[in-house]
């Protein structure tokens, strides 16, 4: 039988209004839609279609150059389940949906019930309502496609009115069908100071997991976040490939299923160990936004494609804006923080050409004075022993020096060794009778953010603070345990499986409040490094700490896979002391530090007063020379040229700006020894036909810029011959301006 295909474009309430009567007047539909549906952005299309009683059918995603008529006379296989359901997969599939009933009834077979389409902030929003055939529970499906920018973002809304609760016992936000090939996977992997290393592989029979437990954090280990090459090995400039974020703070499952009927299924959402959700009549559960998008261009321009819907599409609080210069305290001082020491390195960071200050741990503490790790985290009061003049002195000074001031917390957790515990041990995350297991330095516990009452009290943490220093600039908010009791003394006994997905919804609900009281307030996002690199959380965020480790020939690596989904400027990236601890006492040349740092958010994480004439000096002119560069830097187009991974010698990336008028390159040497070959650098991204002229930056302090610099090549040529560029010494790097 021939299907009807019937074009409904729903316009607002009238547009509803016509729907519901044609449906109305077409009993034969009462209880489903039929007919294909577009789901396009500038360059990309997703087409889905609906048969009359079934299932919403998933047909292709990829370029708007295929029509589903096309595909099917190409003997394509159209028929795979937008959103697989439990009791209606067939035995090769997996479900990203399944629910018990209140009767105990595990099926759940859905069938399109209407299909409503609207304009909404430069996006075009398409629901799909799909009904179970026996049981009262409706799933929304939804998809977001951006007018500016090729980015689909997808999720589905669960709602029932049965008698009594169900359970959600898997919620994935969306699946994705991908004809089977020579398809590659390309994820993230890593550690606390070891984040962010891609690993690819090809896609071979059997089910992939890629999931993180961890329950504050998801971005150590395993990242929630994938792409896919559907042309080969994973190639910067080239192929076809599909990216695929979830935009999710806490613990996170993407499959990937390859099946024998030709097909890859992703499925990516909540990981439902430990989460079934138990839910309320009439309670509506939204799953995360699953972002996707496609592109010609290879991996490049899937990074691309990210970073400037994050930036522009609000995935990203400082959007388009550049970050300050910073210095923080941490790595300069530690835990030994007085008004002395702070006021002098204010002092050190404004001589620099600096533009902002942070005060990192180790400022509060009454009865428990926060010396080191082990105590004191939910007493946020200053400790006047270290700081007589409170924070107003320290806002005070810094406004005499001309720069702004920032500060660090953790408000999400607490110490045992703490007043806040002392006073309110059920707002810790427990399980009644057990005993408490405890994280960083013995003592360490997570608040209970599932309860209202601990919300206004993290809340509370900022909204002191601004209320008494509104001069703060800068929040650094920490995260540095993983949450080890799994118990809240507030969720019913009921639901308790209900923790890990409340507990997020919780902070989430705080950090709203916090924007919406605070909307210029800066605050970075840090979670034991990158822990916390998620597009569930930098919404409400400016930047991340990349990783704890600052090393910088560590950090080539560390940013250039974080690079991947994430843009320079929410990459927090500082010039570290050497000797370096983290790295075995490794000590690197102050000028490929701050050519490193220069790759993103620059700052500085030292103590001043222990720098050489000779570093002091050479952060001053990578200070200056930043400043003509950042905009560039942190907002423009990256394209990354040679990869260190690839273990050829040399790690290079570029920044070109949207008219392909200017552009920044950097290059570093990665590794070190006598005769190098080191391969000749092809650049991408500018405009072939224009003429560009190079000019070095953040020069040696005791060298003159190269030959390179000051000569004029074209485009074509930079992109097409490349440069020989002067890299002979240990650790050598280079900046170059192109104009």
């Amino acid at each position: 039988m021939n299907a009807t295909i019937i074009s409904v474009k729903t316009r607002g309430f009238l547009g509803s209004l016509f729907l519901s009567a044609f449906v109305f007047m077409c009993p034969s539909l009462a209880f489903s839609w039929q007919g294909d549906i577009k789901i396009q952005t500038p360059n990309t299309q997703l087409l889905l279609s609906a048969s009359e009683g079934g299932d919403l059918q998933m047909s292709y995603y990829g370029d708007r150059t295929a029509t589903l008529q096309q595909l099917r006379d190409a003997g394509a296989d159209l028929h795979f389940s937008a959103l697989p359901a439990f009791g209606t997969v067939d035995a090769i599939h997996l479900p990203a949906l399944q629910v018990q009933h209140a009767d105990g009834d595990l099926n759940l077979e859905l069938a399109v019930k209407n299909v409503e389409q609207r304009s909404e902030s430069g996006a075009q929003i398409t629901v799909v309502t799909m009904q179970d055939k026996l049981l009262p529970v409706t799933v929304r499906v939804f998809y977001k496609a951006y007018e500016n920018v090729d980015v689909i973002e997808t999720w589905t809304e669960i709602v029932h009115q049965e008698k009594k609760a169900i359970t959600l016992k898997r919620f994935d936000s969306g699946h994705l069908s991908i004809r089977q090939g020579n398809v590659w996977l390309t994820h993230l992997h890593g550690n606390w100071a070891a984040e962010t290393e891609p690993t690819q592989e090809l896609l071979t029979a059997g089910v992939k997991t890629i999931r993180n437990t961890d329950g504050a954090r998801n971005s150590h280990l395993d990242a929630p976040e994938v792409m896919l090459s559907l042309d080969g090995k994973p190639n910067e400039q080239r192929g076809r490939t599909i990216g695929a974020v979830l935009c999710w703070s806490g613990n996170f499952e993407i499959r990937i299923n390859t099946t024998g009927r030709d097909q890859h299924h992703l499925y990516a959402g909540i990981d439902p160990q430990s989460s079934e959700y138990i839910l309320e009549p009439k309670e509506v559960f939204e799953t995360p936004h699953l972002a996707l998008t496609y592109s010609n261009e290879g991996m490049g321009g899937v990074s691309r494609t990210f970073h400037r819907w994050a930036r522009t599409c609000g995935m990203f609080h400082r959007g388009m804006k550049t970050g300050d210069i910073l210095l923080n305290s941490w790595e300069g001082i530690y835990f030994d923080i007085t008004e002395e020491r702070i006021i002098q390195m204010m002092d050190d960071i404004a001589k620099f050409g600096g533009e902002l200050f942070v005060m990192d741990d180790g400022w509060f503490g009454d009865k428990y004075p926060r010396k080191d790790d082990t105590s004191s985290l939910g007493d946020w009061v200053v400790d006047k022993n270290k700081l007589p003049g409170g924070i107003k002195a320290l806002t005070n000074a810094a406004r005499e020096r001309g720069i702004k001031f920032g500060i660090w917390i953790e408000p999400e957790m607490s110490n045992t060794v703490s007043e806040l515990y002392e006073q309110h041990p059920e707002w810790m995350l427990q399980t009644k009778g057990r005993q408490l297991k405890q994280g960083r330095g013995g003592t360490q516990i997570v608040l209970d953010l599932c309860n209202p009452k601990v919300q206004d009290f993290v809340f509370g943490v900022v909204d002191k603070l601004m209320t008494e220093n509104p001069e703060i600039a800068y929040i650094k908010w920490d995260a540095n345990a993983s949450i080890q009791n799994y118990g809240s003394l507030y969720l019913p006994k009921t639901k308790q499986s209900n923790l890990y997905v409340d507990w997020h919804r919780g902070l989430i609900k705080v950090l709203k409040r916090v924007r919406a009281k605070y909307p210029d307030l800066v605050i970075q996002d840090c979670a034991s490094g990158g822990g916390r690199a998620n597009y569930g959380l930098l919404p409400y965020f400016d930047e991340f700490w990349v990783s704890d480790n600052t090393d910088a020939l560590q950090r080539v690596y560390i940013q250039y896979g974080t690079s991947f989904f994430f843009p320079a400027n929410a990459m927090a990236q500082h010039i570290n002391h050497v000797p370096y601890w983290n790295t075995g006492g490794r000590v690197i040349p102050v000028k490929f530090r701050c050519d490193v740092a220069m790759s993103g958010r620059l700052g500085i994480e030292l103590q001043p007063s222990q720098m050489t004439d000779q570093e002091r000096q050479q952060c001053t002119r990578a200070f200056a020379d930043y400043k003509e560069l950042r905009n560039t830097v942190q907002t423009g187009n990256l394209y990354r040229l040679i990869s260190p991974y690839d273990r050829g010698g040399l790690s290079s990336i570029m920044f070109v700006d949207d008219n392909r008028d200017h552009a920044v390159l950097f290059v570093y040497k990665t590794d070190n020894y006598c005769d190098q070959p080191l391969p000749r650098l092809r650049l991408a991204g500018l405009d072939p036909a224009r003429q560009y002229t190079l000019t070095e930056r953040n020069v040696r302090i005791d060298q003159k810029p190269c030959a390179l610099s000051g000569k004029t090549f074209t485009g074509e040529f930079l992109m097409s011959v490349g440069l020989e560029l002067p890299l002979r010494d240990d650790y050598a790097s280079r900046v170059f301006e192109l104009k």
